[in-house]
């Protein structure tokens, strides 16, 4: 079973790439920018915003998945100043508290738009598949 996972982002068709993809108990979300529902940035400026708003995408792709914030098993959190890396992982906390999945602190030079300061990607397993 190979399920596709859309927010309805027009890009996806465009670029040929899905929200998240689930097979079988495993879903992979890819990089996850700071948007809103017209695509546009989130929390210009602010690590943490744009943090929080990456994971309420990931947390509604997981749901539309069959999944949820407790079956992450690992984070990557993409950032273009790596001194932010402390208000990223304040936000993440929130997301990530109970589940405790294994995580990588990167940075990159600078992402498609320039006022996204961090991407986030996410790998779940759910346990109890059949």
């Amino acid at each position: 079973m190979r399920q596709l996972i859309s927010n309805g982002n027009p890009m996806e068709e465009i670029v040929g790439f899905s929200r998240a993809v689930r097979v079988g108990p495993w879903i992979s979300i890819g990089g996850t920018a700071p948007v809103d529902a017209e695509g546009k940035t989130v929390g210009i400026g602010d690590v943490y915003a744009q943090t929080t708003q990456c994971f309420e995408i990931i947390k509604a792709a997981l749901e539309q998945a069959g999944s949820g914030l407790q079956d992450i098993v690992r984070t990557r959190v993409i950032l273009t100043d790596i001194d932010t890396w402390k208000d990223a992982i304040e936000a993440r906390k929130n997301y990530c508290r109970d589940a405790r999945p294994v995580d990588t602190i990167m940075a990159i030079t600078r992402f498609v738009n320039p006022e996204w300061l961090v991407e986030i990607e996410v790998d779940a397993v759910i346990p109890d598949f059949n």
